[in-house]
């Protein structure tokens, strides 16, 4: 079989491409941010565009946040719950 296309084939791939695809933002962030660092005004202009944007949705923002609390709040409490029924059956098995 010269072509395997399952699904471990294809998530690596997938993890390959995610990686390649940080690696180069981080090394091309790196270079603009070096080349911003020396010029203030741009680095001013990039914080006052940074700010307007921030201000202009930090209503979703805000909701992306509680949202993202909310989900973290209930798998933690999920976790818990089954972490409890674990230590029952373990009880009950002795």
């Amino acid at each position: 079989m010269a072509h395997n296309h399952d699904s471990k084939s294809m998530s690596m791939g997938k993890q390959v491409m995610a990686g390649t695809l940080a690696t180069a933002t981080v090394s091309t962030g790196g270079k603009l941010m070096s080349k911003a660092a020396k010029h203030p005004v741009l680095v001013f202009g990039l914080g006052m565009v940074a700010g307007f944007f921030v201000y202009k949705y930090r209503k979703d923002i805000i909701a992306s946040a509680n949202k993202t609390l909310d989900a973290g709040k209930d798998f933690v409490l999920n976790q818990k719950e089954n972490l409890e029924d674990l230590v029952a059956e373990a009880k009950e098995d002795k």
